[in-house]
């Protein structure tokens, strides 16, 4: 980059380079000494001559140079150096050729660019635009000539060489399409605007496609009311003013939501800060200034003079076409603006931020990076394609305190949103606002480099999104364009330059590929050389660190060092340029290149592949494989399993070659030829005789073995190839049905001739040395990566969606697709069936078509067809039934995608919850409207058939035949609910009985288990347990389940005790899914409800009755059936005061609810439930037993009876009666009585009654009911009749003794 600094291999042919220091006569124009340069402000008493750098020049002398020779011997690994992709289209060819035949130099002639969003490419010659797709091959390349106003021209000074001859084009989409629109259709809707940087001149074409005319709107700022054929006249009465019009050196173009005439807007910046606004629209284009952006009354640190504009983008590049307003970024030469204009309506734009990026404070921007230089100027900027991410080219102009010398430091800048910013918002604006923020460090290209003119610095620019990632090109003035890559804080810079006879760098630009990626390879426009590309690898290995130029001395445009010498001549040997080609994937070729994205060899494997293949050629003339195995064994070639193995890599190269024989100028024509069947049947031949090769030389044995996953790679290449030869013969039928038919299809159309384009093309862009080749030509040649057909579905189906209307189209198309995907898993499916021998053992492998990318597209079209068939409601039933068979095939293939993934993670022992779910997610999705479908052509034709008749066995017997696949399907792959259905809608009982017996897999999983469960939904109980005689194992699994049949289940089978244990456990279920089947009516089919008490005390009666009934009488399980009796009929007392719902309340809080409630019969009734539950509770719930005895105590006023018996002088007979109305004589005769009744033991050993019953050990840790009643605050004055009462209630020696009502049941 920057005109050569250093020596070149062959410098003859650099004779006459353009440069700074260029001797006189060079070819290119050299820069004007009227420029002033723009750093030069910051250099004190700098001379004319400029400041001599202390260190290296320019970018050129530290970058990787491309040689002047071509490389043409085998061997080369291709990736690592760039290659032409394009030539010119012949018309602007013979353009050049023409002007050149008329005595215009070069340099009078060249002006273009490079439009990335829609990949097109732009040169102006003579009076005309061309333009034409980067992306198309020679055969399929269409360039359309645009012709421009000669006032245009000649008021753009188009004579001169400064930044692309003052002329800025930009190109507007109307259709915001996908890439695959782009491939299918090779040309979009485009709009384009050419405006004169000098004069401000434009000229707008609204659809450069259009026809038969392709007529220009010209407007001009002095005279844009007036015709175009008088524009000529009136500039020249207004030339002498327009010297005083600054310079616009930069346009962005956004269309206009919901336009309907091609409307769009631009926006153009002018140097002086100025920024206009031209609405564009097939009548007419109007102009108007809506802000200026420089303030002339702060400097900045600078003299005001020298601000100005740099550039001008979008925030964001991918916008929504409902969208009515748009964002866009200004850079000037020290800040960034942030605007906001509307695109309908009234124009209004208003700045959102502003945000500095040099100055002196170091709390703005990215100061703190910047303080220790001198002066700082941002050169351009850009955007990514989110909107996130910033960056910024930044020339910095330093000072060698050593030499006292000046030179300048290029950076590049990498900026983000404040994410913390958005955040601040919510709680009030902060103050000073950094929107944005630095991304890391600023990355410097070069360290050092001499100072520059103004015009050399302003013509430099930046762009992004090239591979590698985060890499940056950035184009000079000087025909050159560096790329740099930035590795652990490093730069890594690459230079394409061409010898100046084959032109200089016009543009870049990046190949975008047909994936979610918006990175590809760094694409470059020439001059006179066509368009190149630059691939990743080339970048990687053949860029040079900056930093290793750091020591260098001044060097001159004619000087170098030896140690430059050294250094430049690997990179000119090993990098050269060269066409695109891809020869080098022959067979034998030891330079087959790798593909970006795939597995990477090393040097060792490739020489242990192209000994492989020698051993195999020699195989093929000689028959004799002698020795073979010892050599390759001793070469460690089965070391490696997988994709790397040099097997499994052979054998890509067998099925991957490339015809040489198949010529690119021929077009789509190719395809038409039996040359396409015949290789591949070639191919196929090849490979078997690989396979044998393996085989006599005991390779395959020992892959077998020890490479099982090598040896399926080898194996799934020849069923790749059978299912690339099944797809070939499909094509043909479908290219002979069209021409039967006479419906004007040709073999280059159809849907499947799109997808075949799409797949083809996808290869392309991912390999620049398969640019030369045609996109079909390269789908049938690849046949290891024929699953990409697959990945490809979902952007042809979104093609489908957008661009095919007639819902009959889509439906041919979709039906294309769908027999093309079956057919080709089908054909591996057999290949691998008939050469089953050859295959090592499968556990733990996953076949190709079982891979995601396979099950992603098959259910990508399985998707468009439901979706179809939804749409095609009413339409002729034959299209129907067509669309339900493909459906049927489709599903049939995608769920043994799923199967066979599934075991191939099961095996592995990997995590396979989430592919199962979402296996039974798909297969519900397909199988169950599938089935709807099929119900409704069953009803078509029984209609037909009968005629208006009532035949309900014809019906069925039609809905049978029509279901036959679909129930092989849903057997297959566990479609329960489908199965169900069919069944219930035919009432076929016997074919129930037959599914329930053939389905297989868990107990949980089986389809009997899902018809007991469908049955129990369906309150259909007597069913379940008639099929359960048949299905004895089935039933007992489910039963176990559902304890509300599994008694039923027991009694029948005279299983009385397990019944008992049943019924007493479903009647303490707290689980809201156990429900009471009514007995009395069991036929009754709606007979289910939820437990109430009523039903759970039945329950449990009929648990007591069975355990009665049963062999062996069970005292213990009765006695705690009646205990749970009496704590039930407790919660039934409770619950007609307070309504606690149908659920069992448990012992404890039935004890709180009693407490909380104050009424004397609940409170009783807490000891009852003491009582009737369990030793252990009695003695976990302590605490709670004491509180019931306090509450017992409360019940009565001791204190009145204390006082009333001595103020009335009751005798002991009057005492002892009223104390047998008081609750603590209750509570004491129901807990301590002589007939009190418990369970698991008494209240004795858990409260004992009075103090004198404790034992002398336990006093200090054991409390006793006399105990709790001394806390009692009338225990002072009533503790004796207290006590008293409590002993009268144990012994039940006083006068009528009462009992609890509870007692007897």
């Amino acid at each position: 980059m920057f005109s050569p600094a250093s020596k070149r291999p062959n410098l003859g042919a650099h004779k006459g380079r353009s440069s700074i220091h260029g001797a006189p006569g060079s070819p290119a124009t050299p820069p004007s000494n009227a420029h002033r340069p723009a750093l030069g402000g910051l250099v004190p008493n700098r001379p004319d001559y400029g400041t001599p750098m202390p260190k290296s020049s320019r970018f050129s002398g530290v970058s990787s140079r491309i040689p002047l020779t071509k490389k043409t011997e085998k061997g080369a690994d291709d990736q690592i150096q760039p290659v032409q992709i394009g030539e010119f289209p012949q018309v602007l060819r013979s353009a050049q050729a023409s002007l050149l035949r008329k005595g215009v130099t070069d340099g009078c002639m060249i002006s273009g660019g490079m439009d990335r969003n829609t990949c097109l490419s732009w040169m102006i010659c003579g009076h005309q635009l061309f333009i034409w797709s980067y992306m198309s091959s020679v055969a399929t390349q269409k360039c359309t000539v645009l012709d421009l106003p000669d006032v245009l021209l000649e008021s753009s000074g188009y004579s001169t060489r400064s930044r692309h001859n003052n002329l800025l084009l930009c190109v507007v989409k109307w259709d915001e399409e996908n890439r695959s629109s782009e491939v299918l259709e090779n040309q979009c809707s485009v709009g384009v605007i050419l405006v004169s940087g000098k004069t401000h001149a434009l000229a707008y074409w609204n659809d450069i496609y259009s026809e038969p005319e392709k007529v220009a709107v010209f407007s001009h700022p002095k005279n844009e009311h007036k015709q175009i054929h008088e524009a000529k006249a009136i500039m020249a009465d207004t030339s002498g003013n327009l010297s005083n019009l600054s310079e616009c050196n930069s346009l962005i173009v956004s269309s206009v939501p919901d336009c309907v005439r091609h409307e769009c807007l631009a926006l153009a910046c002018h140097s002086n800060g100025e920024v206009w606004l031209f609405r564009c629209t097939s009548d007419g284009v109007s102009r108007e200034k809506i802000f200026a952006v420089l303030d002339n009354g702060s400097s900045g640190g600078m003299d005001s003079s020298t601000q100005y504009t740099r550039s001008l983008c979008w925030r964001c590049q991918d916008v929504s076409s409902k969208e009515y307003s748009r964002q866009f970024l200004i850079l000037t030469n020290q800040k960034i603006q942030c605007w906001n204009i509307n695109l309908t309506g009234e124009i209004n734009a208003s700045r959102l931020w502003c945000q500095e990026i040099t100055g002196t404070d170091i709390e703005i921007g990215s100061q703190k990076d910047l303080t220790a230089q001198k002066q700082v100027c941002l050169l351009d900027m850009k955007v990514d394609d989110a909107g996130k991410e910033l960056t910024i080219l930044i020339a910095t102009s330093c000072k060698d305190k050593v030499g006292n010398s000046n030179y300048i430091q290029y950076s590049v800048l990498k900026m983000q949103y404040n994410h913390a910013l958005e955040m601040s918002k919510e709680n009030g604006a902060p103050k000073n606002p950094k929107v944005l923020e630095k991304k890391g460090p600023i990355q410097v290209i070069l360290a050092s480099a001499q100072i520059e003119e103004d015009d050399f610095l302003t013509a430099m620019q930046l762009r992004i999104g090239g591979k590698p990632s985060g890499s940056a090109m950035i184009l000079s003035r000087d025909g050159t364009a560096t790329i740099a890559h930035f590795w652990r804080e490093a730069a890594s810079l690459y230079q394409f330059d061409l010898p100046w006879d084959a032109g200089n760098v016009i543009d870049g630009s990046v190949l975008l590929s047909m994936g979610c990626s918006q990175e590809g390879a760094w694409v470059i426009l020439t001059e006179k050389n066509g368009i190149w590309a630059i691939p990743e690898k080339a970048i990687l290995l053949g860029g040079v660190e900056s930093s290793k130029q750091q020591s260098l001395p001044c060097l001159s445009a004619n000087e170098s060092s030896p140690g430059e010498e050294q250094r430049s001549v690997p990179f000119a040997r090993d990098f050269g340029p060269r066409k695109a080609s891809s020869e080098a994937w022959e067979i034998g070729d030891t330079g087959r290149p790798v593909l970006m994205g795939k597995i990477h060899q090393s040097a060792h494997d490739k020489e242990m592949e192209a000994l492989v293949l020698n051993f195999f050629h020699d195989f093929l003339y000689s028959g004799k494989v002698e020795g073979v195995f010892d050599k390759l064994k001793n070469s460690k070639a089965f070391e490696k399993d997988g994709e790397t193995n040099i097997f499994a890599c052979a054998s890509k190269s067998i099925v991957d070659t490339l015809p040489k024989h198949w010529t690119t100028t021929r077009g789509t024509e190719v395809v038409a030829m039996a040359v396409v069947s015949s290789q591949l049947v070639e191919k196929q031949q090849k490979h078997q005789k690989y396979l044998h090769f393996l085989a006599l030389s005991k390779c395959h044995e020992e892959l077998s073995f020890g490479q099982r996953r090598s040896l399926q790679i080898i194996l799934e290449h020849g069923e790749k190839l059978a299912s690339m030869i099944c797809l070939r013969d499909l094509q043909n039928a479908l290219s002979q049905k069209n021409s039967i038919d006479g419906s004007g299809g040709s073999e280059t159309s159809g849907a499947l001739w799109d997808l075949i384009q799409l797949v083809g093309e996808k290869a392309r862009r991912n390999n620049v040395l398969l640019m030369d080749r045609e996109a079909v030509e390269i789908f049938y040649s690849k046949v290891s990566e024929i699953e990409e057909i697959f990945s490809c579905i979902h952007h042809y189906i979104s093609y489908i969606s957008e661009k095919v209307h007639p819902s009959l189209s889509r439906i041919h198309r979709a039906c294309e697709i769908s027999k093309a995907c079956t057919m080709l898993v089908s054909a591996a499916v057999n290949y691998r069936k008939i050469q089953s021998t050859w295959y090592p053992s499968p556990e733990g492998l996953c076949p190709w078509n079982c891979e995601p990318i396979v099950q992603s597209g098959l259910w990508s079209i399985a998707s468009l067809i439901l979706q179809l068939l939804k749409e095609s409601q009413g339409s002729d039933p034959s299209i129907k039934k067509e669309l339900v068979i493909h459906l049927e095939e489709l599903t049939d293939v995608l769920l043994e995608a799923y199967a066979g993934s599934l075991t191939a993670k099961i095996e592995r022992e990997e995590d396979y919850k989430g592919l199962q779910m979402e296996y039974a997610v798909r297969r519900d999705a397909l199988l169950g409207p599938m089935y709807q479908h099929v119900k409704e052509l069953a009803e078509a034709g029984y209609k037909d058939s009968c005629e208006g008749s009532e035949a309900p066995e014809m019906k069925d017997a039609i809905l049978k035949e029509f279901s036959g696949h679909l129930i092989a399907i849903a057997r297959r792959h566990a479609g329960y609910q489908t199965l169900w259905d069919i069944s219930c809608d035919l009432n076929d009982t016997m074919l129930l009985r037959t599914l329930m017996y053939e389905s297989m897999g868990l107990k949980e999983g089986r389809f009997s288990h899902f018809v007991f469960e469908r049955l129990y939904e369906n309150r259909q109980y007597s069913k379940i347990l008639r099929l359960g005689e048949e299905f004895q194992e089935e039933l007992v699994s489910f039963l176990e389940q559902h304890m509300d049949l599994l008694w039923l289940h027991e009694i029948f089978l005279n299983r009385f005790s397990s019944a008992s244990d049943t019924l007493h456990k479903l009647a303490l279920s707290q689980d809201d899914k156990f429900q009471m089947t009514n007995v009395e009516s069991f036929n009754n089919e709606n007979t289910r409800s939820s437990l109430s008490l009523v039903d759970r005390r039945r329950l449990l009666k009929l648990s007591k009755i069975s355990a009665f009934t049963g062999r062996e009488l069970d005292l213990e399980k009765i006695q705690r059936i009646e205990a749970d009796l009496h704590i039930l009929m407790v919660q039934q007392e409770v619950h007609l005061l307070y309504d606690c719902g149908d659920r069992l309340i448990p012992p404890a809080e039935l004890i709180e609810i009693c407490l909380r409630s104050s009424e004397p019969r609940l409170v009783f009734r807490t000891f009852d439930v003491f009582a009737w539950t369990s030793f252990s509770f009695r003695m976990s719930n302590r605490n709670l037993l004491e509180e019931c005895w306090m509450y017992s105590a409360n019940l009565n006023d001791w204190g009145r009876i204390y006082k009333q018996s001595v103020s009335e002088g009751w005798s002991d007979d009057k005492i002892l009666e009223t104390l047998q109305e008081t609750g603590l004589f209750k509570a004491a005769t129901r807990c301590y009585g002589p007939d009190s009744q418990f369970y698991e033991g008494g209240f004795r050993e858990i409260l004992p009654l009075l103090q004198e019953d404790i034992d002398a050990s336990e006093k200090d840790s054991c409390s006793s009911v006399e105990a709790i009643l001394m806390r009692h605050p009338d225990f002072p004055e009533a503790g004796k009749l207290m006590i008293t009462a409590i002993v009268r209630g144990k012994f039940g020696n006083g006068v009528g003794v009462v009992h609890s009502p509870m007692i007897s049941t």
